[in-house]
């Protein structure tokens, strides 16, 4: 099961570095264009960013770092406490997210290779075994 469940994750990945890498994204950073992307302002502190995608600090501050020279995001004080650094996504962001959503939804997230119903049985399974291992399954 174990060894299933790896490489059906590595073989979806594949699927989505396909579909990235001609954006010159990793899906850790489209992870963080997007999220940006949905919020109200377009910023963030880096450390909701982090908290928000569940990685570590050094993994925000790595992806922040090669957006920003991409020219996706800017870095931004926040002016209440200029302590507060905020990831804030640009025009050229949206727009690069934006593609990158539409070839995601396309070419992978809408031919997942499995019929309706063996997809909910397997978000339910896999929800099964997240909960079991305290993970929150919403």
């Amino acid at each position: 099961m174990v060894t299933s469940l790896v490489r059906a994750q590595q073989l979806l990945l594949e699927r989505i570095e396909a579909v990235l890498r001609p954006l010159d994204l990793t899906f850790a950073r489209y992870e963080v264009l997007r999220l940006l992307s949905f919020s109200s302002a377009g910023a963030m502190p880096m450390t909701r960013l982090g908290s928000l995608l569940q990685v570590h600090p050094t993994s925000v501050t790595s992806a922040v770092d090669r957006l920003e020279r991409q020219g996706f995001v800017e870095r931004q004080r926040q002016d209440e406490d200029r302590r507060v650094v905020l990831a804030a996504i640009t025009d050229q962001g949206r727009a690069v997210v934006e593609k990158a959503t539409d070839g995601l939804n396309s070419e992978v997230f809408e031919k997942p290779g499995l019929s309706p119903a063996q997809l909910a049985d397997l978000t339910a399974l896999l929800g099964v075994l997240r909960k079991d291992a305290g993970d929150t399954v919403d």
